[in-house]
C-alpha cells in the first residue's frame, strides 16, 4: 500500500538498567541514542514491512534532525513533504527504562511539533488524501488534528501516543464532528483510553471510532468494534530487550494489514510485529521486514 504518516520525529536517548531500578540514585546501565518518535517509528516498521510511505513532519536543522533526515532516506521513508524549520530545535525524547525493558517513564521534548499547524497541514492536504491510508499521531496539534479528521479521504488511523496528548485527540474528535466517517482506526492504552473517556461515553467519542485498539501491554490488546469488544493475548517471547517500540511496531502491523483486513486478523498481526520488535534495544527492530501477512 503507499501510506502517509503525519507525526513526530524525534532523537530518542534510551537508557536502560543492569539491574533492578532504584529511585533517586544512580543506576548502572547503557545509554543508547538511536531515530525515534511514534509517526518515525510507525513509518519506519512499515517501510520494512513492504510498504510505499512517505512521512510528513516538521525537522529542525540542528544535528539531529539531519541525522532523522538521512536516516529515513537510508531506510526508504519518503520526506518530500516534510518541512526543515531554520533555527529550530529537533524535537528529542529520552527514556529510562527498568532492567527488564519495561519504561519507567520518559521526557519529550517535543516544541518543534507545535509548528505543525492547519495552514501547513492545508498546503499537503490535496496530496495526502491521494494516499491508500493515512496514520498519524498526536504529536500534532488539537487543531491540526481535527483538521485532518474532518478533511482526511482515506482510513485513518491514529495513534494516541500518551495520555498527556491523548487530550488533544479528544478535543480533535470534537473538533471533526462534521466528518461524515469515523476515524477508521485508533490505538491506546488503558490511561489514554481513560483520558479519551471512551469506556464512560462510547456513544459520543467512541461513536467516532470504528475500531479502536487499547494496547495492555504484556496482557495482550483489546480490540472494539461494532460494541464489542475481544481479548487478545501478547505473543509468548523468550527474549525482551527493550518494549519501548512495541506499541508502534503492533499499530505499523494493523496499519499493514490493510482496512480490509478484520481487526482480529490485523490484530494478530499487530502482536506478532510487537513480540519481534522487543527483541531489539532500538526502537525498530529491523528483522520485522521478515514477516509477512496472510
Amino acid at each position: 500500500m503507499k501510506i502517509c504518516v503525519i507525526g513526530g520525529a524525534n532523537m530518542d536517548i534510551c537508557a536502560t538498567t543492569a539491574v533492578p531500578f532504584v529511585a533517586r540514585d544512580s543506576n548502572p546501565g547503557t545509554v543508547r541514542i538511536a531515530p525515534g518518535g511514534v509517526g518515525r517509528n510507525i513509518a519506519h516498521n512499515l517501510a520494512l514491512l513492504g510498504d510505499e510511505v512517505q512521512f510528513v513532519t516538521v525537522f529542525g536543522d540542528d544535528s539531529f534532525g539531519r541525522l532523522l533526515r538521512e536516516h529515513c532516506e537510508s531506510v526508504g521513508i519518503g520526506t518530500k513533504l516534510s518541512r526543515v524549520v531554520r533555527g529550530a530545535r529537533n524535537a528529542c525524547f529520552v527514556s529510562v527504562n527498568d532492567s527488564d525493558g519495561e519504561m519507567l517513564g520518559g521526557v519529550a521534548d517535543m516544541a518543534v511539533t507545535g509548528l505543525m499547524t492547519p495552514e501547513w497541514l492545508e498546503a499537503r492536504l490535496a496530496k495526502i488524501n491521494n494516499f491508500d491510508a493515512v496514520v498519524a499521531d498526536t504529536n500534532l496539534p488539537a487543531e491540526t488534528l481535527g483538521m485532518l479528521i474532518a478533511s482526511c479521504e482515506p482510513p485513518l488511523y491514529i495513534d494516541a501516543v500518551s495520555s498527556a496528548k491523548a487530550q488533544r485527540l479528544k478535543e480533535a474528535l470534537i473538533m471533526g464532528r462534521l466528518h461524515s466517517n469515523p476515524v477508521f482506526a485508533l490505538k491506546c492504552n488503558r490511561l489514554e483510553a481513560e483520558v479519551l473517556g471512551l469506556y464512560e461515553s462510547g456513544r459520543t467519542l467512541g461513536a467516532k471510532v470504528e475500531r479502536l485498539y487499547v494496547s495492555k501491554g504484556s496482557e495482550g490488546v483489546a480490540v472494539r468494534e461494532n460494541g464489542e469488544e475481544t481479548q487478545f493475548a501478547a505473543l509468548p517471547s523468550k527474549v525482551i530487550v527493550n518494549a519501548t517500540g512495541a506499541g508502534d511496531a503492533m499499530f505499523a502491523g494493523i496499519v499493514h494489514a490493510g482496512p480490509g483486513a478484520s481487526a482480529a486478523d490485523a490484530a494478530r498481526f499487530g502482536l506478532e510485529c510487537a513480540r519481534v520488535a522487543m527483541q531489539t534495544a532500538e526502537a525498530v527492530n529491523d528483522k520485522i521486514k521478515n514477516l509477512k501477512y496472510e
